[in-house]
């Protein structure tokens, strides 16, 4: 047993473990964040808004950081997103109407994450977050659900990147 206790910390130490927070890319000198809105390049409606407004809520629930919502001079550092690609395609159809029935959105995005000298802190170029969703066949009752679908990848978006960004290695 008391080979066994030392061979077994020897083995944890040099597999990447660490304490929360230690592993951070963020400089401690980095206290104030500025996220402006989201650029797109995909022709959807306010995708970048949802992906925006999800990083700050996570950003805001996860950190110390002071968010500031807009570019600004005054931040420590800038996280720029750009939603790069947005595709919705029909999975499954209703056998009686020839109508789909459910669809797959697929959204990729990139961050990065610049300190007020410009030097990069952070980059990840390939966020790709997928979600099922259905189709309302009841016109009386339809419910668009796409715009749910958007809010619901953008939590696992922002969950992620801020994930990431503090506890990568």
């Amino acid at each position: 047993m008391r080979l066994l206790t030392p061979i077994l910390l020897l083995t944890l130490t040099g597999c990447g473990y660490h304490q929360t927070g230690s592993a951070t890319h963020i400089p401690a000198s980095v206290r104030t964040l500025a996220v402006p809105v989201f650029a797109t390049n995909a022709q959807a409606f306010h995708t970048e808004m949802a992906f925006t407004q999800a990083t700050i809520r996570e950003l805001n629930t996860r950190t110390r950081y002071h968010i500031l919502t807009s570019d600004s001079d005054s931040a420590d550092a800038t996280l720029h997103g750009t939603i790069l690609t947005q595709t919705v395609a029909p999975l499954t159809y209703d056998g009686a109407t020839g109508q789909s029935s459910s669809y797959l959105i697929t959204i990729t995005a990139k961050v990065l994450l610049t300190a007020h000298d410009g030097h990069t802190l952070y980059r990840n170029d390939a966020f790709v977050y997928r979600e099922q969703y259905q189709s309302t066949q009841d016109l009386s009752g339809f419910i668009q659900e796409d715009n749910h679908a958007v809010n619901r990848v953008a939590k696992d978006f922002a969950q992620a990147v801020v994930s990431d960004m503090l506890e990568s290695f």
